[in-house]
């Protein structure tokens, strides 16, 4: 497995960048958080009516696989620590499979 490219010494960021930085990583954990909320609608969906026939269980399986590879990448890629973005991959990757155990409950 290949080891994450080395760069030089790091400048100091300008404030403007820092700025920006700092909002990404808000902009990034509010997404974040409502994306995993998303989820819900579908499965409280598939719920209420008790048929889960117009939703693909390979779809959200796969979705799971992305998300838990990724996650698994991301957490390699920081030298095996759990960083924010693994975490939420780990978290998409949880709430796809529920989603595909409440459509196969649902069959």
């Amino acid at each position: 497995m290949s080891r994450p490219v080395v760069m030089g010494p790091k400048r100091p960021l300008a404030s403007g960048r820092v700025t920006y930085l700092v909002c990404l990583a808000w902009a990034f954990n509010l997404f974040a958080t409502v994306r995993l909320l998303t989820y819900l609608p579908t499965i409280w969906a598939i719920h209420e009516s008790a048929a889960s026939d117009q939703h693909s269980l390979l779809t959200w399986l796969t979705w799971c696989g992305a998300n838990l590879t990724m996650g698994l990448w991301l957490y390699e890629q920081a030298d095996q620590r759990l960083e924010r973005a693994a975490l939420v991959n780990f978290g998409n990757a949880a709430m796809c499979l529920f989603t595909g155990i409440v459509i196969v409950l649902y069959r």
